[in-house]
Order: structure tokens, then C-alpha cells, then sequence
């Protein structure tokens, strides 16, 4: 049965740092997949320069991984959190409610201030009320050089319990990664290729593929 899903990214790349080999596999299957950017490389901090990069290498990504739908926020990166929670909760709301989702996969809430912003957002617009009744399961993802940067026990620790096989999706990932030139660094940087495929290689190892993608289920009804 063809679903919808619905992929929450703080920033251009943790959709595909996070979710690219599923995305790819939930397009493969005939899903239609549509991404909510909520935040980017602005002023103050970056320049409009800067961003206009990140849009047409995400633009290059979304195109590898099938995606054909997305909108981005404009919100600048590292202030998120400074939305009145109204305003941000009320877009991805929005998105929720045009888009009808059985499934949103949303950022962990991480050592990025925007990450846990955006998680916030999420959780309290897909309560299940409303639109948000539809949706079959709600998981959080990581993002390689911040989920594995919480402090041990002091904060949450990101344990997947559910592993999505993308042993046939892999290489596409890395592909749409390889358009985030400016976001990806060269090995050892903590979400280098060669890292990501580390990842993909231990998650699937996890569940006995070879390649795979973890996930933490908030909510699943079935």
C-alpha cells in the first residue's frame, strides 16, 4: 500500500545524513517522500551566499534519493529555538496537515541546539490529534557529529530499536551525500563518506545486513 512520509530536517543534509538510504528505499517502493527544511546557513551568522549553495546542493541530493517534495523554512541556523514555539510548531503542523503522513521521521535530539528544537516542534505536531491520527509511526533519527556527541547518561542516548535494510540503497546515499560539498568533510571528519558508511555498516551488522539505518520509534500503531 502506498504510503506518505513525511522527513523533518533541522538543516539541508540531515535528511540524507539521517534517513537517505530509507528515503531512497521508501521512493523504490513507490512511497511518496516529501522533506520540511527548517533551518539553513543565514545571516547573521553565514551569508545568503552560503545558503543559496546548501539549496542547490539539496536540490542535487533530492534528486538522487526521488525526492520531488520539499519546502524550506528560511529559518537561520543555530536560532530555531529563538521562534516563538507557536509559529514554528503551527509550519510543521501545516506540512503535517497538507501532506497526511503514515510516517515522519524526525531529527534525535542531539548536541545541536536546532535539532532539539525542531524534535520539540515535531513531537507536539503530530500529537495524535487531528492529522496527526494518521500517522503510523513517528521515529527519530541520527545525524553523524551530533546525536554521538551527548554526554553519556547526562543526556538522552540515541539506541535504535528499529534498523531499516539499505544494503541495496547505500551507494545512492553516499551519491546525494557527495553533492553536500560544502557540508561534508574529508575522513576522519565525523560525517565524512567513509563515516557514513561506517555507520550504515555497524547499524546493519545490528540487525544482520550488511548496510543499515537506525532509527528510535517515538509512536507505531498498527
Amino acid at each position: 500500500m502506498k504510503k506518505r512520509v513525511l522527513v523533518v530536517a533541522p538543516h539541508p543534509d540531515d535528511e540524507t545524513l539521517g534517513a537517505g538510504g530509507t528515503i531512497a528505499k521508501f521512493v523504490q517502493q513507490g512511497h511518496e517522500v516529501s522533506v520540511l527544511v527548517v533551518s539553513g546557513h543565514l545571516p547573521p551568522i553565514y551569508s545568503r551566499a552560503d545558503y543559496d549553495v546548501t539549496i542547490t546542493e539539496a536540490a542535487r541530493a533530492f534528486s538522487i534519493l526521488g525526492i520531488t517534495k520539499s519546502r524550506f523554512l528560511e529559518i537561520p541556523a543555530t536560532m530555531v529555538g529563538e521562534q516563538p514555539a507557536g509559529v514554528l510548531n503551527g509550519e510543521v503542523a501545516g506540512m503535517i496537515k497538507e501532506i497526511k503522513p503514515q510516517i515522519v521521521l524526525c531529527p534525535f535530539p542531539d548536541r545541536h541546539i536546532d535539532h532539539r528544537a525542531v524534535f520539540e516542534s515535531v513531537m507536539v505536531a503530530t500529537r495524535p490529534v487531528a492529522a496527526g491520527c494518521g500517522i503510523e509511526v513517528l521515529a527519530a533519527y541520527e545525524t553523524l557529529s551530533e546525536t554521538h556527541w551527548n554526554a553519556p547518561h547526562m543526556e538522552p542516548n540515541f539506541v535504535p530499536n528499529w534498523v531499516v535494510d539499505i544494503s541495496a540503497q547505500i551507494d545512492r546515499k553516499i551519491e546525494a551525500l557527495t553533492y553536500y560539498e560544502s557540508q561534508i568533510p574529508s575522513f576522519p571528519g565525523a560525517r565524512s563518506l567513509e563515516a557514513v558508511k561506517a555507520l550504515a555498516i555497524f547499524r546493519g551488522t545490528q540487525a544482520g545486513f550488511p548496510f543499515g539505518e537506525g532509527f528510535q520509534i517515538i509512536r507505531m500503531i498498527g
